[in-house]
């Protein structure tokens, strides 16, 4: 192949074009072919070649829109490089609903996987081949898990060079460092050698339209970071906050949650948080920060058990 013609599934994409490809995964007990959903958007000019990836787990559903919205403002004439998108990676969890792939496996903790494994372990294989072996940078799109929320935020490893240039672009209210987790698809990419930026933001199974428009508007400065696109001039944002380490503060006892903060907040240590108390309002027992950090994410739901997590600080020194 020649100038920035690539190759993905066997499907080839010439300079300057765009495909949707749908590559085969696996087939239901029924015989209904369920397929990976790819469309590559392939530049005139070589250059950077980005994968977006959003609902490797099934209920997050905050990073197909970004992506939707992402791919309506990009014209293959005018991008260099290669831009590859996979708005919904766990196919079966997206039409259960659920974060995991129908045998309770996490997708994201079966990387790199294996051509011979479990069902999670053959569709990480797939996505690896043929998308990020086809990719120089990588951003995945997660929300929170169930019953919780978070604050908009990349996590990366910013002691590396271009993934912190990379972070900094993104330009979220919060970038926190990351260590890569076993199994992760940012574990697998990043022995690859592709920087990968991974954005949290909002919850499982709803749109949040403050978290599509700053996903959206944090891609778009990427690529220009990476000298693939000039978009019109964005309004500036805040400078990110940068924190290098999290910790969740749990339930000291169970009963109902009464959280008394909100997403972004700075909360200095000792400071009350809220309270957790039973359904007549007796035996109130406040709940304090350990640190002094920024409120990250909580969880939503206010029945807690003892050791539950329920509220997500950045830690600032």
């Amino acid at each position: 192949m020649t100038g920035n013609t690539i190759e993905i599934a066997k499907e080839t994409i010439p300079p300057g074009g765009s495909k949707r490809i749908d590559i085969p995964v696996s087939r239901l007990p029924t015989q209904t072919l369920l397929s990976l959903p790819v469309k590559v958007v392939n530049g005139v000019e070589p250059g950077a070649k980005l994968w977006l990836s959003a609902a490797i787990h099934g209920d997050e559903l905050n990073g197909v829109e970004i992506i939707r919205q992402v791919l309506e403002k990009i014209q293959p004439e005018k991008l260099r490089g290669t831009l590859i998108t996979v708005p919904i990676v766990n196919v079966f969890g997206f039409i259960e609903q659920s974060r995991y792939l129908p045998d309770r496996r996490d997708l994201n903790r079966s990387f790199p996987g294996s051509e011979t494994g479990s069902l999670a372990s053959r569709l990480a294989d797939l996505f690896i081949r043929e998308i990020v072996s086809n990719s120089t940078h990588g951003i995945d799109l997660h929300t929170a898990a169930i019953h919780r929320t978070n604050l908009p935020q990349i996590r990366a490893n910013l002691e590396d060079e271009e993934t912190y240039r990379c972070a900094k672009a993104f330009n979220a209210p919060v970038m926190l460092h990351s260590n890569t987790r076993d199994g992760s698809l940012r574990q697998a990419a990043t022995k690859k050698g592709i920087p990968v930026l991974l954005y949290e933001s909002g919850e499982a199974l709803r749109f949040d339209s403050t978290a599509i428009d700053l996903g959206v508007r944090g891609i778009l400065k990427v690529m220009e970071c990476l000298d693939m696109y000039e978009f019109p001039q964005q309004r500036s944002e805040v400078k990110s906050v940068e924190l290098q380490k999290s910790k969740w503060i749990r339930a000291s006892c169970g009963g109902i949650l009464h959280l008394a903060i909100s997403l972004g907040q700075k909360i200095p240590k000792k400071q009350e948080l809220g309270f957790i108390t039973d359904a007549f309002g007796e035996n109130k027992v406040l709940i304090r920060s350990h640190v002094n950090g920024i409120a990250i994410g909580y969880s939503l739901n206010p029945l807690v058990n003892q050791g539950d997590a329920i509220v997500h600080l950045g830690i600032i020194d």
